[in-house]
C-alpha cells in the first residue's frame, strides 16, 4: 500500500458507527417531532379525559375514554368537558407519578385529573331555562325540552329519570352556561349550586359555568372499544329559539334550590 493510500484510509469500523449515529439522529427527530405535534395536538386540537362519575349515564359510563375537541365552539346541547373554579368539586389531588404527568402533557395519556367536569349544556347566555312544565319537562326560551333520547335509564327497571326533581327558573348571565348531567338525580349539577354563598358575587353566580372554563366539546367515546360511539347533539335542541340579551348578573327566581 502506498504512503498516500495509508493516509486516508479510514479506520476499521468507523463507517459503522457513522452509519448507527446517523440511524440514532434520524431517530431522535423523528420522536422528537412526534412529541411536539403531539402536544402541539393535546394543547389547540383533541385531548382525551376519563370519566371519573355516573353523572352522565347512560351517555358516559365511569372510565369511558372521551376524546374532546377544541377547534370548534359548543352549542346548547353539546356535551362539554370543563375546569372547576367555582368550587363544585374538593381539593383536586395532584399527579405526583412525572412519567404519567409528561405522557399526559404531551397527550399520550388520558387526563384524568379531578379538577375536570363533564356536563351537557342546557343554556346558554341569554337563555331562560326552568323546570318543570306541567308535563315535568325541562324548557328553555319557552320550549320544552324531550330528553327521552339521552336520560338516565335504570337498568334493572327501565325506568328513566325524571328530568329534574327540583324546580328551579333562570336567565343564564353573559359568559356563561348552564349546564346538567344527563344521570339527573346523580349529578351535582348548575341547579345545585343556585343557593350556594356567592359571597359578594351576586346570587346564583356559583351555579354557572364560565364559558373561558370550556376545554371543548366531548365528541366520541374511544375506549372500551365495545362502548365506541360518536357523540351527536340532540334533536331536541334544533327547536330552541335564540334568548334575549344575556343579563350581566344571574337572574334566578322562586325559593333556593337544594338537591
Amino acid at each position: 500500500m502506498s504512503r498516500s493510500a495509508d493516509a486516508t484510509a479510514r479506520p476499521a469500523g468507523s463507517g459503522g458507527w457513522a452509519t448507527v449515529g446517523a440511524w440514532i439522529r434520524e431517530i431522535l427527530i423523528v420522536v422528537v417531532g412526534a412529541l411536539i405535534a403531539s402536544t402541539l395536538l393535546r394543547l389547540f386540537v383533541a385531548q382525551m379525559f376519563v370519566i371519573p362519575s355516573g353523572s352522565m349515564e347512560n351517555t358516559l359510563q365511569i372510565g369511558d375514554r372521551v376524546a374532546v375537541q377544541k377547534l370548534i365552539g359548543f352549542e346548547r346541547g353539546d356535551v362539554v368537558v370543563f375546569r372547576d373554579t367555582l368550587g363544585w368539586l374538593a381539593p383536586a389531588e395532584q399527579e405526583e407519578d412525572p412519567l404519567r404527568k409528561a405522557l399526559i402533557f404531551v397527550g399520550l395519556a388520558p387526563d384524568e385529573s379531578t379538577n375536570h367536569l363533564i356536563k351537557r349544556v342546557i343554556g346558554v347566555p341569554g337563555d331562560h331555562v326552568s323546570c318543570c312544565d306541567a308535563q315535568g319537562r325541562v324548557t328553555v326560551n319557552g320550549v320544552a325540552l324531550n330528553e327521552g333520547a339521552y336520560l338516565y335509564t335504570d337498568p334493572a327497571t327501565g325506568r328513566q329519570v325524571d328530568p329534574s326533581s327540583v324546580n328551579f327558573d333562570v336567565i343564564v348571565p353573559a359568559g356563561t352556561v348552564f349546564v346538567m348531567g344527563d344521570h339527573r338525580n346523580n349529578s351535582q349539577d348548575s341547579r345545585c349550586h343556585l343557593a350556594d354563598d356567592a359571597g359578594d358575587d351576586p346570587p346564583g353566580t356559583l351555579a354557572f359555568v364560565p364559558v373561558g372554563n370550556v376545554v371543548g366539546t366531548a365528541i366520541a367515546v374511544v375506549f372500551p372499544f365495545d362502548r365506541m360511539q360518536a357523540l351527536n347533539r340532540p334533536a331536541t335542541f334544533g327547536g330552541v329559539p335564540p334568548g334575549d340579551t344575556p343579563p350581566e348578573a344571574p337572574v334566578v327566581t322562586g325559593p333556593p334550590v337544594i338537591c
